[in-house]
């Protein structure tokens, strides 16, 4: 990780209760790329480990994924921002080479997953997310098999969106707008494995799952 003063990446971490994970994917960040943990009233310590292990740490009470993302996004004074979650799940060291794509043109660089052998992906999430990136293929044209996980974009570019969802349904209206202003959107395969501690706010249950797709398809 580097100082936000000599960065041009940085790295958004939207956080609720992530501390047993954080250390791990901190450590995994590359160098040159700042970190920014976005703690969403987390009561396990989460903001103290962040610190800890050299993050920068914003809070945002308002709860949902949308809420910290943005948060993060706003508290960036880098001008490429990259945005995944803290799990431990993804690892940012694949991060490169998303921002890489921008350099060849990319107005959006996404990640999409493969799963490790063995990994349990609950048949519940796997076939929302292939619904979803059905529909996003054929009514707006993406071509994308996943609901960008990991994602690299400009800053300024990205505000400019005006993604308003601030719930689970943030990254997939960030993939219609993104549609509709024309944006070249590229996707490149990343490692997807268990997670490193903690539950899953959405996969990790059957209820998650279903208040995700609702606000999936009220983004779509």
């Amino acid at each position: 990780m580097t100082d936000a003063g000599d960065s041009l990446v940085t790295v958004v971490l939207p956080c609720l209760n992530e501390a047993q994970s954080l250390p791990g994917v901190l450590a995994a960040t590359p160098n040159g790329y700042t970190a920014l943990v976005v703690d969403n009233n987390s009561t396990d310590g989460t903001a103290e480990v962040a610190r800890a292990h050299g993050a920068m740490v914003v809070t945002e009470q308002r709860p949902g994924y949308g809420s910290a993302v943005h948060a993060g996004v706003l508290a960036a004074t880098t001008p490429i921002v990259a945005v995944l979650d803290g799990d431990g799940s993804l690892d940012p060291r694949e991060l490169p080479a998303l921002v890489a794509e921008l350099d060849r043109g990319a107005d959006l660089a996404i990640g999409r997953r493969r799963a490790a052998p063995g990994l349990r992906w609950p048949w519940h999430a796997r076939l929302g997310t292939a619904a979803v990136c059905w529909r996003l293929r054929h009514r707006y044209g993406l071509p994308v098999h996943d609901i960008a996980p990991m994602r690299v974009a400009r800053r300024d570019a990205l505000l400019g969106l005006g993604v308003t969802d601030r719930r689970s349904g943030y990254p997939l209206e960030l993939l219609v707008r993104a549609a509709q202003a024309d944006w070249q959107v590229v996707e490149r395969d990343v490692g997807y494995g268990p997670r490193t501690g903690g539950k899953s706010k959405v996969s990790g249950s059957v209820r998650g799952s279903a208040v995700a797709a609702l606000d999936f398809w009220r983004a779509m």
